[in-house]
C-alpha cells in the first residue's frame, strides 16, 4: 500500500517556462491508493509579471491582490506532494513547471524527469482507444462532469475522477502499486514553510465563451506513434485554444520539435494531420458557419497549410452531410444481439439496478464497460434521447443507442 496520489493542475502564463512563463495557479486533489477522493487545495500565485491570456484562464491583476508567490507557498505544496504519485492530464506540461518553479527559488524537485509523473491523457491511448486527447473528451467517455474548465482545481478534480475511472477498470493492481513504490522512493528536499496561506481565485465572474472551432478540439483524436507527436499535438490543442499562435508559442513548439528529435517534415506531417483532424471535428455536425471558415483559415494560415487542402477541407461537403464516422446509427429495428464478442456500456438511472444488469449480462459472457470507446457494441440508455457525455459520444462513433426494454427483451430471451 502506498501514499496515494496527488493529482494537480496549474494555470500559467503560457505554454513554456523556457520563455520566462510562470504557474499563477495551483489545484490539487489527494487520491487514496483505491481511488477515492480525500481532500483539494487551490490557490492563486502571484508571478510578479503579466497574467498572460486572461481571456483562457479568466484570471486578471486584480485576482492577485494578497495572492502568495511560489516561494511562500513551496513548503506547503512539497508537504502535499511529497510520498505521492504525482498525476496529471499531460504530465510532462505540469512536470516541466513544476521543476522550472522549483529551480527559481533554488530547490531541485524530483521532476527534471516527467516521466515520474503519472499521465492520465496518455493512458486514454489503452482506456478509451479511439477517445480525444483533452480532459473534456476522457471525461465524457465516462459521464464524468467537467465544469469551469482552464480553472486548476476544477480540472484537477475531473483529472481525478478520471484517474478512478481508470484504477477500476483495470484488473491489473500491481501497476498502480508500482507506480506508489516509484513515488516513495522519490526525494523531495525540505522545503521551510513560510506559513503562508493559500488563496482560492474568486469566482463569480463570466463564463468563458468558447469559439465552436475551440469547442470542437475536444473531440479531436489523440495522436498514435511517438510520444513526441504525442506532445506536440498537446501542446498544440493549448496554443491554438485562441486562434492566435504569440510568438513565444511559436518557439515552445520549435523548442519541443527540436528536443525531440522532430524533424521539419515530421512537424509539417503533425500540422497537416492535426488540421484534417480539426475539419473533422468540425463538420461533425453537417454545419460549416461562416465564422467556422474564418476560423479554419486562421488555424490554416497558422499551421502553413496549402491553400489547396484548404480549400478542399471547406468545400469538400454540402451542407448537413456527415462522415459514417460520426454520424449516428439509426437501427432498423429496436432489438439487439449480443454475444461474447460484445460490449455493452449503460447511462442514466435504470429501473434495475445496474449491478443486477451487468451480473446479468455475465452470466451470458457479455462484457460490460464503464466508457464508451470505439469498441463498444451498444449504449444501453434510460432515455435513448439522453444528453449524457456517453450519449454523446456514441452518437459521435456511431454506436446504436437503445433502451432498457430492448436489453431487457434480449436478456429474456437468452434465458
Amino acid at each position: 500500500m502506498h501514499n496515494g496520489y496527488a493529482v494537480v493542475d496549474f494555470e500559467t502564463t503560457g505554454l513554456s517556462p523556457a520563455y520566462g512563463h510562470r504557474v499563477i495557479e495551483i489545484g490539487i486533489v489527494h487520491v487514496a491508493p483505491d481511488g477515492q477522493v480525500e481532500e483539494s487545495f487551490e490557490t492563486v500565485v502571484n508571478p510578479d509579471r503579466d497574467l498572460g491570456p486572461t481571456h483562457i484562464h479568466q484570471l486578471r491583476g486584480a485576482d492577485m491582490a494578497g495572492a502568495p508567490t511560489f516561494q511562500d507557498i513551496a513548503g506547503t505544496l512539497v508537504d502535499r506532494l511529497r510520498g505521492r504519485v504525482l498525476v496529471a492530464h499531460n504530465a510532462p506540461f505540469e512536470a516541466r513547471f513544476l521543476h522550472a518553479e522549483f529551480d527559481r527559488i533554488g530547490v531541485r524537485s524530483p521532476f527534471s524527469d516527467a516521466s515520474r509523473a503519472l499521465c492520465t491523457m496518455r493512458l486514454a491511448l489503452e482506456f478509451l482507444p479511439g477517445s480525444g486527447r483533452k480532459l473534456a473528451d476522457c471525461c465524457s467517455a465516462y459521464d464524468i462532469e467537467l465544469t469551469d474548465a482552464h480553472e486548476a482545481l476544477a480540472d484537477a478534480r475531473a483529472t481525478s475522477q478520471l484517474l478512478a475511472a481508470y484504477m477500476a477498470t483495470s484488473a491489473d493492481r500491481s501497476r498502480w502499486d508500482t507506480w506508489g513504490a516509484t513515488a516513495a522512493g522519490l526525494t523531495w528536499p525540505r522545503v521551510p514553510s513560510t506559513g503562508a496561506g493559500w488563496l482560492p481565485r474568486r469566482r463569480g465572474g463570466a463564463a468563458v465563451t468558447r469559439s465552436r472551432v475551440d469547442r470542437a478540439t475536444d473531440r479531436m483524436p489523440a495522436v498514435d506513434g511517438s510520444g513526441a507527436a504525442f506532445q506536440y499535438a498537446a501542446l498544440l490543442d493549448a496554443a491554438l485554444a485562441d486562434g492566435l499562435l504569440s510568438t513565444s508559442e511559436t518557439a515552445a513548439l520549435e523548442a519541443l520539435a527540436q528536443d525531440s528529435g522532430l524533424t521539419t517534415d515530421q512537424q509539417r506531417r503533425l500540422h497537416h494531420r492535426y488540421f484534417d483532424d480539426l475539419v473533422e471535428a468540425v463538420w461533425a455536425d453537417g454545419i460549416l458557419t461562416i465564422q467556422e471558415h474564418i476560423q479554419l483559415e486562421r488555424v490554416a494560415a497558422l499551421l502553413g497549410i496549402p491553400n489547396d487542402r484548404l480549400e478542399d477541407a471547406v468545400h469538400s461537403r454540402k451542407p448537413g452531410e456527415r462522415r459514417a464516422a460520426t454520424a449516428a446509427v439509426e437501427p432498423e429495428d429496436e432489438s439487439v444481439s449480443l454475444d461474447e464478442s460484445s460490449i455493452v456500456t449503460l447511462t442514466g438511472e435504470m429501473r434495475r439496478g445496474r449491478a443486477a444488469i451487468e451480473a446479468d449480462l455475465a452470466r451470458h459472457g457479455i462484457r460490460t464497460a464503464p466508457a464508451v470507446t470505439k469498441k463498444t457494441t451498444v449504449l444501453i440508455a434510460a432515455d435513448v434521447d439522453s444528453l449524457s457525455g456517453k450519449a454523446k459520444k456514441a452518437r459521435q462513433y456511431g454506436i446504436p443507442i437503445l433502451g432498457e426494454d430492448v436489453l431487457e427483451e434480449a436478456l429474456a430471451a437468452a434465458r
